[in-house]
């Protein structure tokens, strides 16, 4: 990328962010992969992939212990931009609007739309959850200590709350795919300063005073605000 193309484009996540997501990506495709070839026998030739059945069975809980370490880092860096506000609740309520693709009708939103925000939460749910059931049936180093009606409801717990989040996922990459720009925000960092405002210009508002204010510039009040409709 050229000098007038950083210039001119928004940074809306550094390197750290980029690589701590995509390792967290990864492990829960891994961890969804080799959890799919435990729990049911139609997905048995996916234990090809680890090894087979016993390597699928060591690696699937050292993977999600893995992931767990880099989500909870990730999610404490976002979850101050990841706190519902007023205009959430009002792009939600328009959820109509948003399949349809009537984007001028939409509130204006920050750095994360609701269904982000969505996504963010229910990761924060599931992911504990996964960790302290998967712990639970562990073998063979904790699950030979557990009471047996406790691993039957950890496991049923385990794959109920897996299945929430594979969906949940399979969502987010539906809307990254869906919404041009998204993919190469995660993987190059920037977008067009036209992106940002399109699509998140509350956030597009809040970098334009940040740059204003370091050139010793007051911005006018409400200055690139997209009207609301």
């Amino acid at each position: 990328m050229s000098r007038a193309n950083v210039r001119r484009d928004i940074l809306r996540y550094g390197w750290w962010s980029r690589v701590n997501h995509w390792i967290v990506a990864i492990c829960f495709v891994l961890l969804s992969l080799s959890g799919l070839a435990l729990f049911h026998p139609l997905f048995f030739d996916l234990t090809g992939l680890f090894m087979g059945p016993i390597g699928t069975r060591i690696v699937h809980p050292f993977i999600g212990v893995f992931m767990t370490v880099f989500f909870a880092i990730q999610a404490v860096r976002y979850m101050a931009s990841n706190l519902f506000r007023r205009h959430d609740l009002q792009w939600l309520r328009q959820i109509d609007d948003v399949l349809a693709n009537r984007d001028e009708r939409l509130p204006p939103v920050g750095k994360n739309n609701a269904g982000q925000k969505l996504v963010y939460w229910i990761f924060l749910f599931c992911v504990p959850v996964l960790l302290v059931s998967g712990v639970i049936v562990w073998q063979p180093y904790f699950a030979m200590d557990m009471p047996r009606q406790l691993l039957r409801w950890a496991v049923l717990v385990h794959a109920y709350v897996a299945f929430l989040a594979i969906v949940t996922l399979i969502i987010h990459i539906y809307s990254a795919i869906w919404v041009k720009g998204s993919i190469r925000a995660m993987t190059r960092g920037w977008v067009s300063r036209a992106w940002a405002r399109h699509h998140h210009s509350l956030w597009y508002e809040e970098i334009t005073r940040d740059e204003l204010r370091e050139k010793g510039r007051a911005p006018l009040p409400g200055a690139g605000r997209r009207s609301r409709p």
